[in-house]
């Protein structure tokens, strides 16, 4: 059993929620005791059911509920809060920081997958690096890491590739970015139409893992750190999601 309290002051220590605070953390408020947690990329009724059959006490989450502006507790996202406060289950999200964390990030850990070497910051969103480039150790097959990461793949460049960026999510318009400096792959979530013409005239590969299939791994590792650091027993479920 743990504090909720205890666990939300530990996380936004670790993930460093301080450097960018809105919407990060607590969202709903339930139970201050917590023996069970459960784990996925996104808050929907679909999630809270499979957390209710595990007996949650609270969800983490990368998607919460609550993004830039304010809702009335109204339609689909009335019948979302309805539904963990009638239960009494805690929700936290936590986006930005966990893209960005350098150990249990999103990017991170698709960097970790792939074996990339001499990380360093990429990807500039309201003045700050989200992503991260690195380099293989040898040159790599495109074909064979799109076959790791079970993407959709414009391959107008290199065949083998030494270096990539990555940026988790809705990072298509980041591409550009990655061009310039002259990256071989850039690795995202989703893509847009422009996307494969910019990748043809540049002669550059791009690899497009669907929004949510690039944001499922650190929120895994984040799973973990909780398991170690406290006295919970937790649990991760897809609710799969191809976009």
């Amino acid at each position: 059993m743990a504090d909720r309290e205890q666990i939300l002051q530990d996380l936004y220590k670790y993930l460093d929620v301080a450097s960018n605070p809105e919407h990060n953390g607590l969202q709903v408020e339930g139970k201050r005791e917590v023996k069970k947690i459960f784990f996925g990329v996104s808050a929907n009724m679909e999630l809270f059911k499979k957390a209710e059959e595990f007996k949650a006490d609270m969800i983490i989450v990368h998607h919460g509920l609550i993004w830039n502006h304010p809702l009335p507790l109204t339609g689909v996202f009335g019948r979302r809060a309805a539904f963990l406060l009638k239960r009494d289950i805690n929700l936290a999200g936590y986006h930005l920081p966990l893209d960005k964390h350098p150990q249990t990030g999103n990017n991170a850990c698709l960097a970790k997958i792939l074996g990339l070497k001499d990380i360093k910051p990429f990807g500039t969103y309201h003045g700050e690096k989200i992503g991260i480039k690195g380099s293989f150790t040898k040159a790599e097959n495109i074909e064979k890491i799109n076959k790791i990461l079970k993407g959709e793949c414009l391959a107008f460049g290199k065949k083998a590739v030494k270096t990539a960026a990555i940026v988790s999510g809705g990072a298509h318009d980041m591409f550009e970015e990655a061009i310039a400096e002259g990256t071989d792959l850039y690795i995202t979530g989703s893509r847009d139409e422009y996307i494969t013409e910019t990748c043809r005239e540049a002669q550059m590969n791009f690899i497009a893992m669907g929004h949510y299939n690039s944001e499922r791994f650190g929120i895994q590792a984040l799973m973990e750190y909780v398991k170690k650091k406290f006295k919970v027993q937790v649990k991760f479920a897809d609710v799969p999601n191809p976009f």
